[in-house]
C-alpha cells in the first residue's frame, strides 16, 4: 500500500456536532464514508466498501452488514446538541472482521437526511473535525508495515516491498535503497524547479535504489519534456512514467530520448489515487519486469537495466521481450560490428484482434535541434507470438527497436522498452547494467 497525499488513511477519528430538530423513528441523519475497493470476502462481493453512520431512530448502538455496505446505528436525542465521535478503524474491524481494516482510504464523505413518507425530519450539523492520528516521526511507516503484516499468507502469489513517493519537487518514486527520507520545508509546498528536482534525485541516489519521474506532462508539454530528457539527461532519473494518458504524447517524447541513445526505463503508473477499482480507472498501465526473483534487489536491478514493459490491467496482461543472439536484450545498448542483425520479438497472450507494432528509430544523436522522433511503425494482426525482424545496424550511429500492442479499437495497451543496436558507444558511455 502507498501512503498518498490524495487519500485520508482510515487511522482517523471523525467528530460531528448534531442536533435533531424534527426527528423520530422515521427520520434519521446518515453520515456516509466511501472506503477502498477490496476483493470478494465472506458474504461480500468485490467492490468498494461503504461505511454508514445512521443517527436517530434507535435507543442503542447497532452494527449490521449488507455485503459491501456496513451500517452503525446510534441514538440521537431530539432537541439537544450532541457531539458524535466516529471510530472508523474499530467499526470497520467489527463490521468486516476478515479485512485488514487499516487498508482503507477515506475519499468520499456525504451527509443526508432520510425521512419516511408522511414524516418530517430536520437535523442541524456543525464542527466536523478530522482527528488525524499517528503522524509523528516514522509512525506512517510503522502503520504501513502493520498493514502488510496483516496480509501475511493471504495472497501467496504476491510479494510486498515498500517504496516511496517524494512529492515536494516534481513527483518522484523511489524504489530500493535504505529508506532515508529527505527533509521537507515547513509548511510543505511543491517546488517544480528543475534544479531542485535534480538535487532530490541526487539525494535519493546517494541512499541507493532507482528513481522514477512520475507524470512529467503535468508540468511540461511533450516538446519541452523532450528537451529536458535530452539536455538535462531526464533530470538524472532512472525510470519515467510513459504508460499513462496521453500515451501517444509520452511515447513521442520518449522516442526523442531513444533517438539520442539515452537509456531511460519506460514504466507504467505506480499508484491508483481513487481506491475504487484500478481496472476501471483512467491510468491503469502497470509495469512488469524480467527479474531473477521477486526479491527487492533483483526487481530494482531489472528496472535499472530496462528489462521492463508496461501493459493495461484490464486490456492486456501478456509478456513482451526483445531477443538478440538467442537471449533477452530489452533495455540493452548493443555495440555491433555486423551491418545486419536479427531481433526476435516476443509477445504472449495477445488479445483477440490485437496488433503487435514494431517501432524502429534512427539513433542519430540529433539532440533537440529537431525533436521530432525519426521512427517507423510497422505491424499488423499477429498470428504468432514471435517473429524475426532484420534491422541494419550500419548508417548513422545505429537503430533502436521497441514494440507496442494495440487493441482492436486502436488503443495502445502495452509497450516494451527498446533495444539499441549501435555502431559505436554513445559519448557518455554505456552503463554497466545496460551492456549487452
Amino acid at each position: 500500500m502507498e501512503l498518498d497525499a490524495h487519500l485520508q488513511h482510515l487511522r482517523h477519528t471523525l467528530h460531528l456536532d448534531v442536533r435533531p430538530e424534527a426527528a423520530g423513528r422515521d427520520a434519521t441523519l446518515t453520515v456516509e464514508i466511501a472506503l477502498s475497493h477490496h476483493p470478494a470476502g465472506t458474504g461480500r462481493p468485490a467492490g468498494q466498501l461503504v461505511l454508514r453512520y445512521r443517527l436517530g431512530g434507535v435507543d442503542t448502538v447497532r452494527h449490521s452488514v449488507d455485503g459491501r455496505f456496513g451500517t452503525v446505528e446510534r441514538p440521537a436525542p431530539a432537541g439537544a446538541w450532541q457531539r458524535h465521535t466516529f471510530e472508523l478503524l474499530a467499526d470497520v474491524r467489527r463490521l468486516w472482521p476478515d479485512l485488514v481494516a487499516g487498508d482503507n482510504s477515506l475519499r468520499g464523505l456525504r451527509l443526508g437526511v432520510t425521512v419516511a413518507e408522511g414524516a418530517r425530519g430536520a437535523y442541524l450539523v456543525d464542527r466536523l473535525v478530522f482527528d488525524r492520528a499517528r503522524r509523528a516521526g516514522q509512525a506512517g511507516e510503522e502503520m504501513r508495515a502493520e498493514v502488510l503484516r496483516g496480509y501475511d499468507g493471504a495472497y501467496p502469489g504476491v510479494t510486498h516491498h515498500r517504496a516511496y513517493e517524494v512529492s515536494m519537487v516534481r513527483h518522484l518514486n523511489w524504489f530500493g535503497g535504505d529508506g532515508t527520507l529527505p527533509s521537507f520545508p515547513s509548511p510543505p509546498y511543491r517546488d517544480n524547479d528543475v534544479e531542485a528536482t535534480e538535487k532530490m534525485v541526487e539525494f535519493l541516489h546517494s541512499h541507493g535504489g532507482v528513481v522514477c519521474w512520475n507524470h512529467p506532462l503535468d508540468t511540461e508539454r511533450r516538446e519541452s519534456l523532450a528537451r529536458l530528457l535530452v539536455s538535462r539527461n531526464a533530470l538524472g532519473v532512472d525510470l519515467i512514467e510513459i504508460g499513462r494518458r496521453p500515451v501517444e504524447d509520452y511515447l513521442w517524447a520518449y522516442d526523442v530520448a531513444a533517438r539520442n541513445a539515452i537509456p531511460l526505463t519506460a514504466v507504467g503508473v505506480t499508484d491508483d489515487h481513487d481506491g475504487t477499482d484500478w481496472r476501471a480507472g483512467r491510468d491503469r498501465n502497470v509495469t512488469s519486469v524480467w527479474a531473477a526473483s521477486t526479491g527487492r534487489d533483483d526487481l530494482v536491478a531489472a528496472l535499472r537495466a530496462g528489462q521492463a514493459w508496461f501493459a493495461d490491467l484490464a486490456g492486456y496482461r501478456g509478456a513482451l521481450d526483445l531477443e538478440l543472439g538467442g537471449r533477452s536484450g530489452m533495455g540493452a545498448l548493443a555495440v555491433l560490428a555486423e551491418d545486419t542483425v536479427t531481433v526476435r520479438l516476443r509477445a504472449t497472450d495477445l488479445p483477440a484482434g490485437a496488433t503487435l507494432e514494431v517501432v524502429t528509430g534512427e539513433v542519430d544523436r540529433a539532440g533537440v535541434a529537431d525533436p521530432t522522433p525519426a521512427v517507423r511503425v510497422g505491424g499488423g494482426p499477429v498470428a504468432a507470438v514471435a517473429g524475426g525482424l532484420a534491422r541494419p545496424a550500419g548508417g548513422g550511429a545505429g537503430t533502436y527497436v521497441r514494440t507496442q500492442v494495440r487493441d482492436r479499437e486502436g488503443e495502445i495497451v502495452g509497450a516494451s522498452n527498446p533495444i539499441w543496436l549501435l555502431r559505436t558507444p554513445p559519448p557518455a558511455g554505456i552503463p554497466p547494467t545496460r551492456r549487452f
